[in-house]
């Protein structure tokens, strides 16, 4: 089945086809790392060949209210050769309360290295964990053969998520327009989440 072409007006209003959602996605990159640490590194613990289950819950709880829908929706042969590919890392965050964030690195170009995932779950938030998290992020990110790392957010995101990683050193460099199947009207998550975006359809 052909995808069905979503004409965008360039210089005004695009009318999306009921049922579909979109957002402005912007991308960073870092083309050095930071002459200094951000702040105290959080310590990340390293988690070889994940348990999809696991996995899934965890993602869920840090991003199904920002519509982080893309590794739930994955089927698990798909999920399991990304994250078990020896090119990925996967490394959790330990609070006072048990697991609090998840930092997400794709290696598989070893000069250009991805941040896939990055986030805290919501009881973790305000409490100056994350820049405590991206500065041991960029430390597991940076090596030798390094030239650079990148990142993405979108507008679905958490509103300070694009001023957070800008502070971290990252700079803009490219913007896009993501058009998707809102997946709470395809019964694929709660209707109940991201209660901030209205429902339509």
């Amino acid at each position: 089945m052909t995808a069905r072409t979503i004409p965008l007006d360039l210089d005004g209003y695009t009318d999306l086809p009921e049922g579909k959602i979109a957002a402005v996605v912007t991308y960073l990159e870092m083309r050095e790392p930071p002459a200094a640490p951000l702040a105290e590194p959080l310590p990340l613990r390293p988690v070889a060949e994940p348990d999809l289950a696991w996995y899934r819950r965890f993602y869920a709880a840090i991003g199904l209210d920002w519509l982080w829908t893309s590794r739930l929706l994955m089927d698990e042969a798909k999920l399991a050769a990304i994250l078990h590919h020896p090119g990925n890392e996967l490394f959790v965050a330990d609070g006072d309360a048990g697991e609090a964030g998840i930092v997400e690195i794709d290696r598989r170009d070893p000069a250009d290295v991805e941040i896939a995932f990055f986030g805290l779950v919501p009881q973790a938030t305000g409490q100056g964990l994350g820049p405590r998290m991206m500065a041991a992020a960029l430390a597991k990110a940076w090596r030798p053969e390094t030239r650079r790392v990148w990142l993405h957010t979108c507008t679905l995101d958490h509103p300070a998520a694009l001023s957070f990683y800008r502070r971290c050193g990252f700079t803009p460099y490219r913007r896009a327009v993501e058009v998707m199947d809102d997946p709470r009207l395809t019964g694929r998550i709660p209707r109940e989440a991201a209660r901030r975006i209205p429902l339509i359809g």
